[in-house]
């Protein structure tokens, strides 16, 4: 009898060895499948428009540098620039700014505010042919931050001392050790105050906007979309496709067909997304009442 069932199962039970045995390289063989010959009439088509995006803290830019490599080719004749950012580091959100200069001597460039524009990541925009914002996001916040923390007191009710060497007078302005003298605190100050007009000036130049009048559009204060385009921060108030269409017509191609990520990357970004989402509906039921 135990025989007589060996037999009758025994194709099921070679199969499932089987696919336990080479699952790793059919997955694999399914993802290179899916990779090459899923392509459609439109990938084949060269692009002739491009999104580059700028999301999250502004800090280590070499990634979003060549990805504008790509949107600098001939064949690329217009380029959305979607923004979700706070800001961060002033030299390389000037340089993204400067770059979009570039970028738009050559070729429209649209921005589009997606949610967050603010700081860095609206000195990185202010050069594109028209910024767009979506009417929930928020725009401006055109200042500059400098903060330290002192603590003297804590070091001292731990018992550690610091013992610092230093050349130069200025070479501790910044101190994290002990508290600010009244003429380091000025030092910074000028550094702030440089930077910030710096920023002013930029802003209303690429703005046309009048620097005499900058305490209406340059205050640090943060705008809602229609308080924004009030005060000459954008251009329009509208959704992703508002500004598609705006680059489309801009660039003056007769058929769009914009670029798409690497197919691998988007089977990688969509295999993110979805672990993600399992990981967020799991974590979400794990609830204390």
């Amino acid at each position: 009898m135990s025989d007589f069932v060996k037999n009758l199962f025994s194709p099921l039970t070679a199969t499932l060895d089987f696919i336990q045995k080479y699952f790793k390289s059919l997955l694999f063989l399914l993802i290179i499948f899916l990779i090459f010959f899923s392509a459609d009439e439109k990938v084949l088509k060269e692009p002739n428009l491009m999104k580059l995006e700028l999301s999250g803290p502004i800090e280590d830019i070499d990634s979003f540098m060549e990805e504008l490599k790509e949107a600098e080719k001939k064949s690329i004749k217009g380029v959305l620039f979607v923004v979700n950012s706070p800001g961060g580091a002033v030299a390389p959100s000037v340089e993204i700014s400067l770059a979009i200069k570039r970028l738009k001597e050559q070729k429209p460039v649209i921005a589009y505010a997606s949610g967050t524009m603010a700081s860095g990541s609206y000195y990185a925009s202010i050069w594109a042919n028209k910024i767009i914002a979506n009417p929930g996001s928020t725009i401006g916040s055109i200042g500059v931050l400098f903060q330290g923390m002192n603590i003297e007191d804590l070091l001292k009710k731990i018992g550690v001392k610091p013992q610092v060497v230093a050349e130069g007078k200025y070479k501790q302005v910044g101190t994290i050790f002990r508290e600010w003298k009244p003429w380091e605190k000025a030092e910074l100050e000028k550094l702030i105050k440089d930077t910030y007009d710096m920023f002013v000036e930029d802003v209303a130049k690429a703005r046309g906007l009048d620097i005499n009048k900058s305490s209406q559009f340059a205050d640090a204060h943060i705008f809602t979309a229609r308080e924004a385009k009030k005060v000459g921060l954008i251009d329009e108030v509208g959704s992703i496709y508002d500004a598609k269409k705006e680059i489309e017509k801009l660039s003056k191609v007769k058929e769009p067909v914009w670029k798409e990520p690497g197919k691998f990357d988007k089977f990688m970004e969509n295999l993110a997304q979805e672990s993600s989402k399992l990981l967020f509906n799991y974590l979400n039921g794990l609830k204390a009442y």
